[in-house]
């Protein structure tokens, strides 16, 4: 990818937005730093300039949201925490009795972890012939790990059957398809690491499924 050029590409503050620049300029200095990053490094893996990145961390530029996601991802950070964000304490522990079973695009999933982290962690039953025609490529890691049935993941070119106990760890940019390999289903634990923003949500469903959360895996 080529270094945007920092003329070209800079985005002046928009009306509003002024008071926000103080606030993420030092976090994305300070994260940077915190990476052990230089200047160059960041702005080559980001696809930016050096001017463009150092623009940015003086509050020079608003960094719009895929450099953000871009910058987010570098850094090993959410966007929340770019923008200074700073979340309340989470429970550590999800109890079986307080996950709620919720329905999208036919599969179930209940959340196994705390909402707003980084991480998204799920149980998920995939019924036999839902969304298994459905080709997903979007940022992010994805993980899972087989507990009951079998499951069909085709990666790319290539298609796995997954049985109880196998897993799978593998870069969301690929393309790629899950769907439940028997009748009676698939049961997995599924971890994302797609970063989140106000504007997306997790979910393994089709957008329709559900008014509040976006299609992901």
């Amino acid at each position: 990818m080529s270094p945007i050029d920092p003329g070209a590409a800079d985005t002046p503050p928009e009306p509003g937005t002024a008071e926000v620049l103080p606030v993420v300029a030092p976090q994305l200095r300070e994260l940077r730093r915190r990476a052990a990053l230089t200047l160059e490094a960041a702005a080559r893996a980001a696809g930016l300039s050096a001017a463009h990145l150092s623009r940015l961390e003086t509050g020079q530029r608003q960094p719009s949201l895929p450099m953000l996601l871009a910058l987010a991802r570098i850094y090993g950070t959410t966007v929340s925490e770019l923008l200074g964000e700073r979340a309340a304490e989470r429970e550590a522990i999800v109890r079986a009795a307080d996950m709620e079973p919720t329905a999208a695009g036919g599969w179930t999933y209940w959340q196994a972890g705390s909402p707003g982290r980084g991480m998204q962690a799920l149980r998920v039953h995939v019924p036999h012939g839902s969304q298994g025609d459905i080709v997903r490529v979007h940022p992010g890691e994805e993980w899972l790990h087989v507990l009951q049935g079998r499951l069909r993941l085709r990666l790319g070119d290539t298609t796995q059957i997954l049985a109880p106990g196998d897993s799978a760890h593998f870069d969301s940019l690929t393309p790629h398809r899950i769907a439940a390999a028997d009748q009676a289903g698939a049961d997995l634990l599924f971890v994302h690491t797609l970063l989140q923003s106000p504007a997306a949500a997790l979910c393994l469903g089709p957008a329709a499924a559900h008014p509040t959360l976006g299609e992901t895996s």
